[in-house]
């Protein structure tokens, strides 16, 4: 399809080219061979009448033109895709679409995975695709190169719509053979137990629960630390180790694991667990449908 001359396609290809800043990788992206690759560059060249990528050594690198194009093109890409998800009523039943997700393993493994067994069922065509966060995962929902960011509210990005999911509470976990399960588990028991802390992305930052213990200045020893909450099982069993776990995942943990859980015994806050999309697909009924089966599937009884 043309646009004033332009084969709108180019620009998928441009959007590309620009993230890879390479033809071959460029290419294996969009399933196309290098030669296609090189031709689709060499037509959004003459179209624009620049060079748009240079060689500069090894590496090629976007021209001051290019850089400029770069955030039109993909807020044009955005809305097109806006455009076509909510074109046409969306049925779940026999939906073929994909849904990007960026979530912790914490949400994959206490919401998603049942979600996606109900999903077999009722919507055997969608599919889901779940990645980690990541210290920009707020910036790709804003690029629109994924549909639903879910996280804590302190991490959403204020200039793009967000929606509570759940609020989520805090339990402690540890081995059914920890003595100190025997008991209430109080506040002196959890300081002088060793610890398992959560610490996620580049950036080594520590877990929402564990943030909050330092700000009430209860400082733990810790004698683990992993980036991921569903190892925290293996890291505590036939120990005397102790963890803060989302309630929602401890309760799937301990179907499957030896683990006791206790109340957390001081007053606590909730974590307010957001889901944030591109302001484009505000009126994507599909991710409306999503949204909505992620808060049912959420509800804790």
């Amino acid at each position: 399809m043309r646009f004033k001359g332009l084969d709108l396609n180019l620009l998928v290809a441009f959007s590309v080219l620009m993230e890879t800043r390479s033809v071959s990788r460029a290419a294996e992206q969009l399933n196309l061979s290098q030669p296609a690759m090189s031709a689709a560059l060499g037509r959004l060249r003459d179209y624009f009448g620049d060079d748009l990528l240079v060689l500069q050594g090894k590496r090629m690198f976007p021209t001051p033109y290019a850089e400029s194009l770069v955030p039109m093109v993909q807020d044009t890409l955005r809305r097109i895709d806006a455009l076509i998800t909510t074109s046409t009523s969306f049925d779940p039943a026999t939906s073929q679409r994909v849904f990007r997700l960026i979530a912790s393993d914490y949400i994959t493994a206490a919401i998603i995975a049942p979600l996606s067994r109900r999903l077999a069922h009722v919507a055997p065509g969608i599919r889901l695709e779940a990645v980690l966060p990541s210290d920009g995962s707020a910036d790709l929902i804003a690029q629109g190169a994924f549909d639903l960011l879910i996280t804590p509210e302190e991490f959403i990005n204020p200039g793009q719509p967000a929606e509570l999911l759940f609020e989520e509470r805090h339990v402690i976990v540890g081995w059914s053979g920890n003595p100190v399960f025997k008991r209430t588990v109080t506040l002196e028991d959890m300081l002088e137990a060793g610890h398992v802390g959560i610490q996620m992305g580049n950036q080594r930052t520590s877990a929402f629960a564990d943030s909050i213990m330092e700000k009430l200045g209860h400082f733990r020893r810790m004698e683990m630390t992993a980036s991921s909450f569903t190892v925290i099982p293996w890291l505590v069993i036939e120990t005397n180790r102790l963890a803060l776990m989302h309630e929602r995942l401890a309760r799937v943990m301990a179907e499957m694991f030896p683990l006791a859980i206790a109340p957390i015994p001081f007053e606590f806050p909730a974590m307010r667990e957001m889901m944030q999309f591109n302001h484009a697909r505000s009126a994507d009924e599909g991710l409306a449908w999503l949204r909505g089966e992620l808060r049912g599937n959420g509800a804790l009884s």
